[in-house]
């Protein structure tokens, strides 16, 4: 047992180290999907979702290779389900795009944002848990269960793209990001490069972790086989939505000794801390509050939608757009082209209210 309270000491630390990074870059480089889609819609600028498929690119190749050299098992990821949510999926996505909008950014975003000193992002962290919070054991989480996630399709060979049976598929796509992005001269720069290879760097070493690293092939107790520290306790990697749940969870019922310390919390620290150490270091670190009570309203109700959606939907920019796209699964490509719809339908809607507001 002293064995495995050092391995799940290291792979929490992994975790917090991961999301340090996660945290640092996305400061530095302003990486965020929110403002990506933005910059396409609004200014058709597409160097910030370049970095994201860039990023989608480099996940994918990796958790392949892992798979192919032995050292993970795919089967065994979170994402990996024999049922296409396909409704749950695409209502939740709608929801959480749309409110990533109003709430300034998804949930790394929000992290990031709180780490350089923005309060805004402290309230949608706080409302944005406790909605996942509801919707993963709650009353909304009835709703749920009882409406979308009663509709699904039952896919024995597994909800993935690999049923599509093209060889090396996940390195095909991969590549085909990579050169993608790669063939416009303005990528090549260290922001996007960092952004880039960076994250979707950082996703592939927490598969790694997560999935070998932290790996027991039999528990000492149970004799089963296990992933210490994780949350499902099926091999994870970056999610943020229901692991800011997990956060305030932990936080509020810390002397309970059932609430343990898990991947998805000690990442939502690293976060914070990376960017706050980013932004203290250069000098951008400001304390920024809400404008008006209309500004607080929108936030709020931001927060509701990307804590319910990002329940509903399975994951969030990062757990479905990255950690589960690079899996190659099925849920998470419909969940993320429900985000994006999301989004650009709350971002014309933004800009729409404005053209009315200056015309007034």
């Amino acid at each position: 047992m002293t064995e495995i309270a050092t391995l799940t000491k290291e792979v929490l630390w992994a975790f917090f180290l991961g999301g340090l990074l996660l945290g640092a870059i996305s400061q530095r480089t302003h990486f965020c999907t929110m403002g990506a889609i933005s910059d396409v819609v609004h200014m058709g600028d597409w160097t910030r979702a370049r970095q994201w498929l860039c990023a989608i690119g480099v996940a994918m190749i990796g958790f392949a290779a892992l798979a192919d050299f032995g050292l993970i098992d795919p089967s065994k990821t979170l994402y990996a389900s024999s049922r296409l949510m396909w409704l749950s999926t695409l209502v939740g996505g709608l929801m959480f795009g749309y409110g990533m909008v109003i709430a300034s950014g998804c949930g790394n975003k929000t992290l990031v944002r709180m780490g350089g000193g923005n309060l805004k992002s402290l309230v949608v962290f706080v409302v944005m848990g406790i909605s996942a919070f509801a919707t993963l054991k709650g009353i909304t989480a009835v709703l749920r269960v009882s409406t979308v996630d009663a509709v699904f399709v039952d896919m024995s060979a597994g909800a993935n793209l690999n049923l599509l049976g093209v060889p090396g598929l996940a390195y095909l796509l991969g590549l085909a990001l990579l050169v993608g992005v790669l063939r416009h001269k303005d990528f090549w720069c260290v922001n996007s490069l960092v952004a880039g290879f960076g994250v979707g760097g950082t996703v592939m070493a927490m598969w790694w972790v997560s999935g070998h690293l932290g790996f027991v092939p039999e528990h000492p107790e149970t004799l089963d086989a296990v992933y210490v520290a994780t949350s499902s306790g099926r091999m994870e990697a970056l999610s943020f939505v229901a692991p800011v749940a997990a956060t305030l969870d932990w936080l509020m019922f810390y002397s309970d000794a059932s609430k343990v310390l898990t991947t998805g919390v000690a990442a939502v620290a690293g976060v914070v801390v990376g960017s706050a150490a980013s932004a203290l270091q250069n000098k951008t670190f400001r304390w920024e509050g809400f404008a008006n009570p209309r500004d607080l309203g929108q936030h709020l109700l931001g927060s509701v939608l990307m804590g319910v959606g990002g329940v509903t939907a399975l994951g969030c920019t990062i757990g479905q757009g990255l950690s589960g796209l690079s899996t190659l699964s099925l849920n998470s490509a419909v969940a993320l082209a429900a985000i994006v719809l999301g989004a650009v339908v709350s971002l014309r809607q933004q800009a729409a209210r404005l053209e009315r507001t200056a015309c007034v």
